[in-house]
C-alpha cells in the first residue's frame, strides 16, 4: 500500500491547523487548487474522508482528528530535532544538558547555575531531573553532556568523580519539641509520627535500619519517593522525617528546622562524565561550576 508522503501531511496539518484552504496555502507556499489536489489524493490513499464540505468550508471528521494526534506527534519530534541541529550548528553556543536527580534539580542544579553564570552569562543549561538508574543509563548511552548522581560506580563508558559525602539530617516543623535539641538519636523519634521514603528507596532502607538496631518504633504516617515532598509534609506539621542534607537546606525556613543526627547516613553525590562521546566545549566551565557549587555546601 502505498503510503503518505511527507508533503501531503504537511498540507493536511496546515489546513488542520489553520481552518481554511487560502491560509494554509499562505503558510505553505501553496496554492489553493494544489492544496485541495493534495488533500483529495490524501483522502484516496487512506480510503477515508478528511473533511465534510459544508456551505464551501472544511469541517474536519472524528477520523481527521484522530488522524492529526499522530501526525502533531511526529512533526512535534522533527520540530525538536531542527532546533537540536539549530545548536549544533552553533556549538559554541549550544546548552549544556545536564542529567541530575529530582532532589539535587531542586537543590544542587541552581547553585551550579548560579556560580557558572558568574563566568558565563549567556551560556544555556538544559537540567534533566531523572531518576536511578534511569540517569545512568542515559549517561551510559552518552545522552547528557554530564550527570550528579549517588553512584558509586561509573555506569559503562563514562568517568565517575566523587563529589560530596555529607550525613542526612532530621527535619522538624518549627513548633515541634525536639526543635529544643541540637542533636537527636534514634530514640528520640520514639513515637513520633514519621513520614519516610518510598519502599525500595536505598535511603528509606538504611533509615530503617537505623531505627530497627536501636529498637526504636515509630508511627509510620505518610511516605512518598521525593524528598520535596517529604518536607512539605513535615511543614505541614503532618509529622517528623529524616532526608538528605541539599533538599533540607534548600527548604529550611522559618517552618522546616534541621537538625543533625547522632548516627551518620552518608549521602554522597559524585559528577559523571561520558567518555565515548565528544565533548562539549564548554564542559569544563560546568565541571568549575559544579566544584565551586559543592564547595560552598562543604
Amino acid at each position: 500500500m502505498p503510503q503518505p508522503t511527507h508533503r501531503q501531511l504537511s498540507l493536511f496539518r496546515a489546513t488542520m491547523l489553520h481552518g481554511n484552504l487560502s491560509r494554509a496555502a499562505e503558510v505553505t507556499g501553496s496554492s489553493q487548487p494544489t492544496l485541495s489536489r493534495e488533500l483529495a489524493r490524501l483522502e484516496q490513499l487512506l480510503g477515508f474522508a478528511l473533511f465534510d464540505r459544508v456551505r464551501g468550508r472544511l469541517r474536519p471528521t472524528t477520523r481527521a482528528m484522530a488522524l492529526m494526534q499522530e501526525v502533531e506527534r511526529s512533526f512535534v519530534g522533527l520540530e525538536h530535532i531542527a532546533a537540536r541541529a539549530e545548536e549544533l550548528r552553533w556549538q559554541s553556543g549550544a546548552r549544556l544538558r545536564l542529567a541530575c536527580l529530582p532532589a539535587l534539580a531542586h537543590s544542587l542544579a541552581p547553585r551550579v547555575l548560579r556560580c557558572l553564570g558568574r563566568l558565563h552569562p549567556d551560556l544555556g543549561v538544559s537540567v534533566h531531573p531523572l531518576e536511578s538508574p534511569w540517569l545512568e543509563q542515559a549517561m551510559a548511552q552518552q545522552r547528557f553532556d554530564a550527570g550528579l548522581g549517588e553512584t558509586s560506580e561509573p555506569p559503562l563508558g563514562t568517568s565517575l568523580t566523587p563529589l560530596l559525602a555529607i550525613n542526612e539530617v532530621a527535619v522538624l516543623p518549627s513548633s515541634h519539641r525536639l526543635c529544643r535539641k541540637k542533636k537527636l538519636n534514634p530514640e528520640d523519634f520514639a513515637g513520633e509520627r514519621f513520614i519516610s521514603l518510598a519502599p525500595g528507596d536505598p535511603y528509606r532502607a538504611a533509615i530503617d535500619r537505623m531505627f530497627e538496631a536501636a529498637g526504636v518504633q515509630r508511627i509510620l504516617a505518610h511516605e512518598t519517593a521525593s524528598a520535596v515532598a517529604v518536607c512539605a509534609m513535615v511543614q505541614a506539621d503532618l509529622g517528623i522525617a529524616i532526608v538528605n542534607p541539599l533538599t533540607a537546606l534548600a527548604l529550611q525556613g522559618p517552618s522546616l528546622v534541621l537538625r543533625p543526627l547522632s548516627v551518620a547516613i552518608a549521602f554522597k553525590v559524585s559528577l559523571i562524565v561520558p567518555q565515548i562521546s565528544t565533548p562539549h566545549p564548554m564542559l569544563e566551565a560546568l565541571q568549575e561550576a559544579i566544584q565551586a557549587a559543592v564547595g560552598e555546601i562543604q
